[in-house]
């Protein structure tokens, strides 16, 4: 045999390689890591020093930082589909060196072996065993070192590394003040973060990298295609029921984040959308994703009022639509209707627990012996959601009325609504735009005659928009709200990506009952 037909033999073989015999090897070494780590499971505190964090945070490990981040990201960007048992890459070879090469291919296919059929106790993972092992099990050791606390004298190398990281096409230097910068391709990364939302880990780097590299940030929302991404995380928050309350927190908070952004909000409503299938209430065969997102983070908000009633949910839904409202663009029929149907909503609710409160302060005059339930907090509560609604509403109709005819429709058909918060002290001020509005164009439409029609009702809106001088309208500051991460955010962070690991991983088996980092039933 020539030199060169052996060459290329050998080349042929060593392509094959990173399929077989190092697809196991790299995720049996992935694994003994998430493994190492995993002590943190047994403990109710979360571990500030072990042996494993000193020997990742500093001296001989502390070099490949960077590049153990960068091949643990390129990894789950691959989405590399797992060897099919018994695939040997050299076959065994009669001659004396062919001998460690079958061994080595016995032996890798032996670990595989392990992985695709489940260890003793292990869980039954079907959904990752289709799709790739390696790059979920990547993922999930990138959150790990992400989110290991910082060491005394040093902050986390990992999460500085995901903090840093470039694009490939971005030629500026590297601050010397990181070492542990790198650069890696974000057109690919991009389309692995818009493919792979359904899990949870995939949303959790997604927020990771938007709130924490502002180079990835800055290139997601110059993206021209944003619907890829935002789609996925919309169905998130659409299929809540289905969804564990810390997912769909973490794919509000993307959103929240993304809003910041006043191009954005923009952009979201020139992107028009054919059939929608996943939303069931209403056939929308074509909507732009702006009026789509405030439809979903409005179901959102209807969903928590009458199920998990959390607090911190409402607040980010509705910072997430104030953020947007003054970049409110031909929102979409059905989309006005539900923000004034939650306006309703809310209005109900607000006369729901006056009159219970009233009651309650009547039956207890005649008796001392049972104490008043907090009505007073409820009713707080109900009256800063109507205050958010009641702004969102007047910074729309303040930036941009004659974009908006069917809110204004809507505003006008519901206009008994608002009757009673005109007089109210906590919504004077907020009351005198929308009031003005409504009187405006009601004087309009009286003056157009009876029995209008639909198409003649917003001709006369457009055309009053245009003739409604702007001066009249009173202006408030305008509605920003800025996501921040709570003190000490690793006291959430570390249990959910604990709580990932242990229900996601593969052919890893912890007992339940030593886990004392989160509970069974957490998130």
């Amino acid at each position: 045999m020539s030199q060169r037909h052996y060459r290329l033999r050998w080349e042929q073989k060593a392509q094959d390689i990173p399929n077989n015999i190092t697809y196991s090897i790299s995720l049996e070494a992935v694994t003994t890591l998430i493994v190492f780590l995993s002590c943190q499971l047994f403990h109710k505190e979360i571990l500030r020093e072990s042996i494993i964090h000193k020997y990742l945070m500093h001296g001989r490990c502390l070099p490949y930082t960077s590049r153990l981040v960068k091949t643990l990201l390129y990894n789950f960007i691959r989405q590399e589909r797992s060897p099919p048992p018994g695939t040997h890459v050299f076959q065994q070879q009669t001659d004396g060196g062919g001998l460690l090469y079958g061994i080595a291919s016995g032996v890798a296919t032996g670990l595989w072996t392990v992985f695709t059929l489940g260890g003793v106790g292990s869980k039954a993972t079907p959904q990752l065993e289709q799709c790739s092992p390696l790059a979920n099990q990547s993922l999930l050791l990138l959150l790990v070192l992400a989110n290991l606390t910082d060491a005394p004298d040093t902050p986390n190398p990992y999460r500085q590394a995901i903090m840093s990281f470039k694009n490939t096409q971005d030629s500026t230097a590297f601050s010397s003040s990181n070492p542990h910068a790198f650069q890696i391709n974000f057109n690919s990364l991009y389309t692995a973060l818009c493919e792979q939302q359904k899990s949870d880990q995939a949303t959790l780097l997604l927020y990771m990298l938007l709130h924490q590299n502002g180079n990835v940030r800055t290139y997601v929302l110059a993206r021209t295609d944003i619907e890829n991404l935002v789609l996925p995380i919309l169905e998130i928050l659409y299929h809540v029921e289905e969804r564990n309350s810390h997912h769909v927190y973490m794919a509000l908070i993307i959103l929240l984040i993304l809003t910041e952004d006043d191009g954005f909000n923009r952009s979201i409503h020139e992107v028009i959308l054919k059939n929608i299938t996943w939303y069931a209430e209403r056939v929308l065969t074509e909507i732009s994703l702006g009026s789509l997102l405030i439809l979903v983070v409005i179901r959102t908000i209807q969903y928590n009022m009458t199920r998990t009633r959390d607090k911190y949910l409402h607040t980010n839904c509705l910072a997430a639509l104030a953020n947007m409202s003054a970049q409110f663009r031909s929102l979409h029929q059905y989309a006005a209707q539900r923000i004034i149907s939650l306006f309703s909503l809310l209005s109900k609710k607000h006369n729901k627990v006056l009159e219970q409160a009233t009651q309650s302060l009547r039956g207890s005059l005649g008796s001392n012996d049972s104490p008043l339930p907090d009505y007073a907090q409820d009713l707080n509560v109900i009256e800063e959601v109507i205050r958010m609604m009641l702004e969102i509403i007047n910074s729309c109709l303040t930036n941009s009325l004659h974009h908006n005819p069917n809110l204004v429709y809507a505003l006008l058909y519901k206009r008994d609504l608002f009757e009673q918060f005109r007089t109210h002290p906590s919504f004077q001020d907020i009351m005198q735009n929308i009031d003005l509005v409504i009187s405006f164009f009601s004087s309009r439409l009286e003056q157009a005659g009876a029995e209008l029609s639909v198409e003649r009702v917003l001709e006369i809106i457009k055309q009053g928009a245009v003739a409604l001088p702007k001066d009249r309208l009173r202006k408030f500051p305008e509605l920003k709200f800025k996501y921040v991460e709570e003190e000490q955010p690793e006291e959430f962070f570390i249990p959910y990506v604990w709580s990932l690991v242990y229900n996601s991983a593969v052919a890893l088996y912890w007992n339940p009952h030593d886990i004392q980092l989160f509970t069974m039933d957490s998130g």
